[in-house]
C-alpha cells in the first residue's frame, strides 16, 4: 500500500486581506526574531502580489523589515539569491528592506 499526499499543493492562490494578515501572527521557531519568521512564513507561502500586500501590512504594524536571522543577514540578503525572487526582493527594497553587507 503506497501513501498518498492530503493535498494537492495550490499554486496560484489568492489570498484575501484577513487571510494575508494570518501570516503576521506566526509562532517564531527557535531562537529566531518573529519578524524574520514572519517574513520568510509568508514568502514560502505566498505569490509575490500577495507577499507585497502582507509587507505593507507588515511595515504598517511597525515590524522590522530588516529583521535578521542567525547568521546576522537580513530575510532581503538571503533571498536575493533566490532564482525566482525577483519581484519579493522588489517589495521589500519598496518597503525599506536593507541590503548591507550583502550576503
Amino acid at each position: 500500500m503506497s501513501l498518498k499526499k492530503d493535498k494537492a499543493k495550490v499554486l496560484g492562490e489568492h489570498f484575501d486581506d484577513d487571510r494575508i494578515r494570518t501570516f503576521l501572527h506566526v509562532e517564531p521557531y527557535g531562537n529566531l526574531d518573529p519578524d524574520y519568521c514572519a517574513l520568510e512564513k509568508a514568502y514560502r507561502g505566498m505569490n509575490a502580489e500577495n507577499f507585497a500586500t502582507f509587507i505593507r501590512f507588515f511595515v504598517e504594524e511597525g515590524r522590522n523589515i530588516n529583521a535578521s536571522n542567525g547568521e546576522g543577514k537580513t530575510f532581503l540578503q538571503v533571498i536575493k539569491s533566490h532564482r525566482h525572487a525577483e519581484e519579493y526582493v522588489e517589495a521589500l527594497e519598496a518597503a525599506g528592506a536593507k541590503d548591507e553587507g550583502a550576503v
